[in-house]
């Protein structure tokens, strides 16, 4: 498995096009100059916004291959046609089929024996520094790792892209829980609200991947999203958004052991929220390891004008 040729148009497999990262994965790899290709699966059926959304992408210039999970020689045949592989299927769903789905991927490319480099489903916390999260959140973790064991033992070239809070689900809100707004009046800070966080726009995320797939530097690491100015503490985050709306927040200080006292009376995905929750604003897991210039995004790629969280909150006035 060999590196891309200097000059050549990176040919690249986006699975999960029609997802919430993976859409944006598309049209950051087109605007980036890579040959795009987009897997169409037969299972979306009567899904209108997904078909239509498949449809926009061929527009923009993507290449659509049709290729279903259950059809393992389509995977292989999608696989052939291209250097690069990212799998942008939803965490969410990864306690169910999502983990034998990305075992079948990798299935295909080792069959295909092309691939140059592939990224995985990750582009959250990593999960080999998670090994001691809260069950069930947990499991997550573990079937990323399951996925990682598979792709190395496999000798697949790989990048792991990883390292922070999506904007819309964990900034916009101030971090609150169950909403996706700015709070008006009051705000729950967690702890102390001094642990530093880091937040990423998901469309900055899907220009850094762009950049990563076939960079020489990033084969067979990890990467970590971490733009400098966006390393903040949940208090830091809600002192913008004051100072943007000239509104001082009445806050509670939640302690740890307030804020997981009820979890085992919990709905599963409501456990593994506040598990993630937990570790990320009280442990403070994004943060608590020193990342150098050369496996952190922002820094292998200061052209990409990553968007501040002062800037990102501005839509919600």
């Amino acid at each position: 498995m060999g590196g891309i040729k200097s000059g050549e148009k990176t040919r690249v497999l986006v699975v999960g096009a029609t997802g919430y990262l993976g859409k944006r994965i598309v049209r950051a790899c087109l605007a980036e100059g890579h040959e795009t290709y987009v897997l169409q699966r037969p299972e979306i059926g009567l899904d209108i916004e997904k078909v239509q959304l498949l449809f926009s992408f061929k527009k923009l210039g993507a290449r659509l291959v049709e290729a279903s999970f259950s059809d393992h020689q389509s995977l292989v045949s999608a696989v052939k046609l291209v250097d690069v592989v990212v799998s942008a299927m939803s965490g969410v769903h990864f306690r169910s089929h999502n983990i034998l789905v990305q075992l079948k991927l990798v299935e295909a490319i080792i069959e295909a024996g092309n691939v140059k480099r592939f990224l995985p489903s990750e582009f959250g916390m990593d999960p080999p520094r998670m090994g001691h999260a809260l069950p069930p959140g947990r499991e997550t973790f573990d079937q990323k790792m399951e996925v990682r064991h598979a792709i190395e033992a496999a000798g697949i070239p790989y990048t792991y892209v990883v390292g922070a809070c999506f904007a819309a689900y964990f900034a916009g809100n101030l971090s609150q829980m169950e909403t996706l707004l700015p709070p008006k009046k009051k705000a729950n800070i967690y702890g102390d609200g001094n642990v530093k966080v880091v937040f990423a726009d998901e469309d900055d995320i899907a220009k850094y991947t762009a950049k990563i797939l076939d960079d020489p530097r990033t084969v067979n690491k990890t990467v970590y999203i971490r733009p400098q100015d966006n390393v903040l503490t949940q208090n830091e985050l809600v002192k913008i958004w004051e100072k943007l709306t000239g509104n001082e927040l009445e806050k509670t200080n939640i302690a740890a052991k307030d804020f997981l006292a009820n979890i085992e009376h919990m709905e599963i995905p409501h456990q593994a929220g506040i598990g993630h929750f937990y570790h990320i604003f009280y442990e403070g897991c994004l943060t608590d390891h020193k990342v150098g210039e050369d496996e952190e995004a922002s820094s292998l790629y200061p052209d990409v004008k990553y968007k501040r969280m002062d800037d990102y909150l501005r839509m919600f006035l």
